[in-house]
């Protein structure tokens, strides 16, 4: 047995509530993009918990931990957190069970889509009414550039090794500079920063479960509304993405949103989908590069093709589009399908 595995037991026999046996048996459960791994084990009583295994040499949980306890107290649906042990990073959770989101809406009617994502944007709605917001990180223009960068980086450069001339550097830069001015133009709040159909859980009660909210900041308010309704891993329908979008706008808490003209509000939404998907794309390259995790590159199509399609839809991104769809896309797809037979993680 791997001794993290053992450390792991060893701390599970001290800390996993009304358990009997020595040894408590670990079911491996669909994990993230990160370095930590998750496990479903049982007690005596046949209860059910998560348990973190986040080697703190790799990932800081103080996040988690004091965002859980903030969130929750505000009615967030969180998972609770019954053990913590932040010296060897392990964590001990609720179980929210198995359904994700995106089983609940992926190939669904729009009719169900709709009730689905409405119920997903009302639990946005109470992220982004917390009190004490401004004491999380500052979605800031160093961030926003930073992740910018991983999409010329690890896409653009360290995957497909294409030189970009002056010119086309000039070009991304210029439409970097506009993606993070509408960003920071934007109303401020709490932001999940990684809010969609991955990261939701479907529960009994018929309420949200959220997780995966460790890398939550202050930032621009349309940041988790796109990431929800612009999703990397399912596309919807446009017309139900602009239906759900100006719901949102018409019945948001926050006053500076209602108040915000229409087609203003939904280009700061375009533009900030932009900047997600970029650093998406980039993630994904680099996850399959660094991290062995290839099956995220079945994924940069579809990630790539909503940044397409937004350029094309905004005079001052014109050149970008002009550039990503005569330099890097066909790159890009030839990359991806050269890589398919890679084993995934």
């Amino acid at each position: 047995m791997p001794e993290r595995i053992e450390q792991l037991h060893d701390w599970l026999r001290a800390n996993l509530p009304n358990h009997t046996t020595p040894t408590p048996p670990l079911e491996s459960v669909a994990g993230d993009a990160s370095f930590r791994r998750y496990f479903r084990v049982k007690n005596s009583n046949n209860q059910s918990f998560i348990v973190m295994d986040a080697p703190p040499e790799k990932e800081d949980c103080h996040p988690f931990v004091e965002i859980t306890k903030a969130w929750r107290e505000q009615g967030v649906l969180l998972p609770e957190l019954f053990a913590i042990d932040l010296e060897q990073g392990f964590l001990l959770l609720e179980d929210f069970g198995d359904t994700l989101l995106f089983q609940m809406v992926d190939k669904k009617p729009l009719e169900e889509q709709h009730s689905v994502y409405t119920s997903a944007i009302h639990s946005l709605k109470g992220i982004q009414d917390l009190r004490g917001a401004k004491h999380l990180p500052t979605y800031d223009r160093a961030l926003l550039k930073r992740e910018l960068a991983l999409f010329t980086d690890w896409l653009i450069g360290t995957a497909l090794h294409i030189s970009l001339t002056e010119s086309e550097q000039a070009t991304i830069e210029q439409s970097f500079e506009a993606l993070i001015e509408s960003a920071l133009s934007q109303t401020q709040c709490a932001v999940h920063r990684d809010y969609h159909s991955r990261n939701l859980m479907s529960l009994p009660s018929g309420k949200v479960g959220i997780i995966d909210f460790q890398d939550a900041v202050f930032g621009p308010v349309t940041y988790d509304l796109v990431s929800l309704l612009r999703d990397c891993y399912i596309e919807l329908n446009p017309t139900l993405v602009k239906e759900l979008a100006l719901n949102y706008k018409q019945t948001s808490t926050i006053e500076a949103v209602r108040e915000e003209n229409e087609a203003s509000f939904l280009k700061q939404f375009d533009l900030m989908g932009i900047q997600r998907h970029m650093k998406a794309a980039g993630i994904f390259a680099r996850l399959a590069l660094r991290d062995g995790k290839f099956g995220y590159l079945n994924d940069i199509p579809r990630t790539f093709n909503y940044i397409l399609t937004q350029t094309a839809r905004h005079n001052e991104l014109h050149n970008l589009h002009a550039l990503l769809k005569h330099r890097i896309e066909q790159p890009m797809l030839d990359f991806v399908a050269s890589h398919t037979l890679e084993p995934t993680q």
